[in-house]
């Protein structure tokens, strides 16, 4: 199995400061991987370096074979790298399918001057995107509220719709950021089978932030943990589960017992 993405010694540092210390990591390809960590320990950073939002200090990082070290969020994008947020970026002003459409425009060919001449082409790739986006809503969950404002919609139905948006851009490896925050007990168990889905069905590959240990223990072919931005372990769930030094940094001892 080869590997979609690649760090090599991925570095970040905030003036004095360093966030992610030196961090090789790899994600296998059709594989669900998780990074977990306490608050602090360089997470969110590390993926904000794979999507674009920061430029390395040092290191490399290389998605499906191409160096994207440092390039823009929108080129990450249009190589195959789709994201969900930890904070939830909606349009809350904007429907649900129009919120997917957004999501859709970096696949798009129809271009200015098509647009302001209203060509029979545009027409047809616009209800295309329509029809796509509608397909993507109901797959997520969301069929019958594509007309609901985003700002409507429940907290879970929420996490799906920016889900949903990131498949509209038709990505290879989906990074989800800590995609069950502030969902019942309900809501999470149902979010862990729409992600086994996601990966069985559509081809892709899955990479999550997460603090809910059942999510990771419910989702994940391998668990890498950052304590204080660099990597103090990884392997299969329930290995990584038992280490010490996780224990340590991060889970508590009721871990050990698996609880």
């Amino acid at each position: 199995m080869s590997d979609i993405l690649v760090t090599q010694r991925l570095r970040k540092e905030f003036g004095g400061l360093v966030a992610v210390d030196s961090v090789d990591f790899t994600i296998p390809r059709d594989s669900t991987v998780s990074l977990i960590g306490p608050n602090g320990a360089g997470k969110t950073t590390f993926f904000n370096m794979l999507t674009g939002v920061y430029k390395p200090t040092s290191g490399r990082v290389v998605f499906d074979g191409e160096d994207v070290t440092g390039k823009p969020p929108h080129a990450v994008t249009a190589r195959g790298i789709g994201r969900t947020f930890q904070n939830i970026r909606l349009f809350q002003q904007m429907s649900a399918l129009e919120n997917v459409l957004v999501g859709m425009h970096s696949r798009l060919k129809g271009g200015i001057l098509a647009s302001i001449l209203g060509t029979p082409r545009l027409k047809r790739e616009e209800n295309q995107a329509r029809e796509t986006a509608r397909e993507l809503l109901a797959y997520c969950g969301l069929g019958r509220r594509d007309e609901w404002y985003a700002r409507s919609l429940p907290y879970g139905d929420q996490r799906r719709l920016e889900v949903a948006r990131a498949l509209a851009t038709q990505p290879k490896l989906l990074l989800l950021d800590e995609p069950t925050a502030g969902m019942n007990p309900q809501e999470t168990g149902e979010f862990i089978g729409f992600v086994r889905k996601l990966r069985e069905e559509r081809d892709l590959t899955v990479m999550v932030i997460e603090h809910d240990m059942r999510v990771v223990m419910g989702v994940s072919d391998r668990v890498t943990v950052l304590d204080y931005g660099a990597k103090i372990s990884e392997g299969p769930p329930r290995e990584v589960q038992r280490d010490p030094r996780v224990i340590e940094a991060y889970l508590g001892t009721g871990a050990l017992a698996g609880g």
